[in-house]
């Protein structure tokens, strides 16, 4: 059984983790707070309906990668609605 203060400390733990992102996509927004910040550029999978991380797409039904521009490589996904 895990105590309690342990769960306390893992919810500190992770505000301190991810406070400094999600301040820096509310001050900036998303397009510049990510241009700013490779870690967080890391973590887009996908953008305009196109998967970004290949590993994401991996296993589905998608196209070969495609220049997406700025020397990043994405799959175009058929988007159904």
């Amino acid at each position: 059984m895990l105590p309690g203060g342990m769960v306390r400390t893992s919810t500190f733990a992770l505000n301190d983790a991810t406070l400094p992102y999600i301040a820096a996509l509310a001050d900036k927004g998303w397009k510049l707070a990510l241009a700013d910040d490779k870690r967080l550029r890391d973590g887009l999978n996908v953008q305009d309906g196109a998967i970004t991380r290949p590993a994401v797409g991996a296993g589905g039904p998608w196209p070969e990668p495609q220049d997406c521009g700025a020397g990043a490589r994405c799959l175009k996904a058929n988007v159904v609605s």
